[in-house]
């Protein structure tokens, strides 16, 4: 097959199965900016189109790794033991009120590490992707590069994401964006400085994991997940 993207083969399948799912999910999103009268109905409708990315995804994922398992925030498909898909619509709360930074986190997980990697948004097309040992990379139809963290370490220069709900104190210029995929994969980038999180669902932060190391950063996940670029302490 013709590569699309700088990496492997199954690097680039894992891309155009995102591709063909997010056309169909660039119509929901059409289709929920009409609902924005109704939080229930937009709710409904959101939930079932995650129900769909599922399905529409695992059909070509498979074919990517015939006995892989599919790990997702409401489902649990059960495969060789081995080999398993992560995957998560990460930032629904946004896509629920027409707000279009959200994402599809889509890992490939082998003997319990994470070897590819992407976060993808539907609505501008831009690609965040990594495998293991290879760094990490950002792509769309106008701009292709490898990406690094920032080097930023002064607090009073720092911009920091922020997804909790306890009242500590905020370092740096802070920001709240609903979407932990793509803060992760913003910190990799060196757009953030740092993403301190309540606890989250595996499932939405294992492709931004992996990104953000590839990138140079650093994350933990114990009480709170804190991830920097490496030069910043929480």
């Amino acid at each position: 097959m013709d590569l699309l993207i700088k990496g492997s083969t199954e690097l680039n399948k894992m891309f155009m199965a995102l591709q063909r799912t997010a056309s169909g999910l660039r119509r929901d999103f059409g289709e929920v900016e009409n609902l924005q009268q109704s939080l229930r109905g937009a709710r409904d409708f959101v939930k079932k189109a995650s129900a769909r990315i599922e399905e529409s995804i695992l059909s070509d994922l498979l074919l990517v790794r015939p006995a892989a398992g599919l790990l997702t925030p409401n489902t649990t498909h059960v495969g060789d033991g081995r080999d398993e898909f992560v995957l998560a619509l990460s930032g629904a709360s946004n896509f629920v009120r027409g707000n279009p930074h959200f994402a599809i986190s889509l890992a490939l997980r082998s003997n319990d590490e994470t070897k590819i990697a992407l976060v993808y948004s539907p609505i501008d097309e831009r690609l965040y992707y990594a495998e293991a040992g290879s760094g990490a990379y950002v792509f769309s139809a106008f701009h292709s590069a490898r990406i690094k963290v920032s080097n930023i370490a002064s607090d009073a220069e720092l911009t920091v994401a922020y997804n909790t709900t306890d009242n500590r104190p905020l370092v740096g210029d802070a920001r709240r964006t609903g979407c932990p995929a793509l803060d992760l994969a913003w910190v990799a980038a060196g757009k953030f400085d740092a993403y301190v999180s309540d606890p989250l669902d595996y499932a939405e932060i294992a492709a931004g994991d992996l990104i953000l190391r590839e990138a140079g950063g650093k994350i933990e996940m114990m009480a709170d997940l804190v991830a920097t670029n490496g030069k910043v302490e929480f």
